[in-house]
């Protein structure tokens, strides 16, 4: 993790949308965000939040989960325990490589390609769909570090601050925010 100030620099492997509820999201070759709504033409864009679960609670509530970025290295590690898992398949938006996008801390900001500026707000928290999705698999992204606490694998949902277009391949840069470190929790 770098100091506060300090940019680590990766790719975007691939982007995904769905216009539908669905677990997974069809890999295609560019997406447009928007500034305060998210990735156009998907179904989690919005000011307000838009995940079912969530909206049950309080359809008023801000949407903290506009984009949803998952790191590819998270792949490899699961091929070693039997789950073959591809780009898209759980439901991200933004797949990037070489970004410890699980270490960096809450308000941490990721610059993509020329133009997008994201806020990470948090970590997505591993539901029973992934299960669904492959047996076993829920295990791997919700497991005990040593000291018992969860950590959570499934990714970091961030806000858009300024929009653009964003395609495979695109640079990502990770600017720490300054002052303290501050933990990524569930969003």
């Amino acid at each position: 993790m770098p100091e506060t100030g300090l940019v680590e620099t990766g790719f975007i492997e691939a982007v995904h949308r769905s216009a539908g509820h669905s677990f997974s999201k069809p890999s295609v070759a560019r997406v447009e965000l928007i500034a305060g709504i998210g990735v156009v033409g998907d179904s989690h864009a919005g000011a307000r939040v838009k995940h079912r679960s969530r909206v049950a609670i309080d359809p008023d509530q801000p949407n903290l989960r506009q984009v949803h970025l998952l790191p590819a290295e998270l792949f490899d590690e699961l091929e070693a325990y039997g789950h073959v898992v591809r780009p898209g398949e759980l439901g991200e938006n933004l797949t990037t490589r070489g970004v410890d996008l699980l270490g960096i801390g809450t308000g941490s900001t990721l610059r993509v390609g020329d133009d997008v500026i994201l806020v990470v707000t948090g970590l997505r928290n591993p539901c029973g769909q992934i299960e669904a999705f492959q047996p076993g698999l829920l295990d791997r992204l919700r497991v005990r570090d040593s000291a018992g606490g969860i950590v959570r694998k499934a990714g970091v949902m961030a806000v858009v601050v300024r929009g653009g277009v964003v395609s495979d391949g695109d640079r990502v840069e990770w600017v720490a925010p300054p002052g303290k470190h501050i933990p990524l929790e569930p969003v």
